[in-house]
């Protein structure tokens, strides 16, 4: 059968009018939403405060593979979701081989893994 349409998804058509809108799904930002971005926003700031004292303390090799992970964990950067997750998981493998040292690291680590959902 030639012709047949096949529509998923929305699906607006307008024919002629004023003050047309669209679709309106009446999607908002819940409270719950901004606090978890301020939560987050926390334990990410903390993170990298917590991972510049660790970056002086570890080798020469650790220290750069700490440098290149720290641009994605930046809140600035629209990161790719499993670039942020290899860059948290290259940070808490070092923090966790330097023993009580990245400890605060790794528990920092594990907080914005548990934010992010687990990622």
């Amino acid at each position: 059968m030639s012709g047949d349409n096949y529509y998923f998804g929305d699906s607006v058509t307008m024919h002629g009018g004023r003050d047309n809108v669209g679709i309106d799904k009446r999607q908002m930002v819940s409270d719950d939403a901004s606090a978890a971005s301020a939560e987050m926003l926390a334990a990410v700031q903390e993170l990298l405060r917590l991972v510049e004292e660790l970056r002086t303390r570890v080798p020469a090799a650790s220290a750069r593979t700490i440098e290149d992970s720290v641009p994605a964990l930046s809140p600035d950067t629209a990161a790719q979701p499993q670039d942020r997750h290899r860059a948290l998981m290259a940070i808490a493998g070092i923090a966790a081989t330097v023993g009580a040292v990245g400890q605060p690291v790794l528990e920092a680590v594990n907080r914005v893994l548990g934010l992010l959902g687990g990622q």
